[in-house]
């Protein structure tokens, strides 16, 4: 997951647009891989939060 986050490019307000780097990277649209990447971390994060939520109420469930 952290790994995936970290793939994506930033959205403005770093170090990088202080120096300019900020305005040749929002010149271009989102590509294909963007979006994929963007679906993939969504789908990752989706399964991630469900995964926490019912070992939550598992361990609870025993543990009562």
């Amino acid at each position: 997951m952290v790994t995936l986050v970290l793939m994506h490019k930033g959205k403005g307000g770093g170090l990088s647009d202080m120096f300019g780097g900020g305005i040749s990277s929002s010149l271009g649209g989102s590509s294909v891989v963007e979006r994929n990447l963007d679906r993939l971390t969504i789908g990752v994060g989706v399964v991630w939060f469900a995964s926490i939520v019912v070992l939550g109420l598992l361990f609870k469930s025993k543990g009562a």
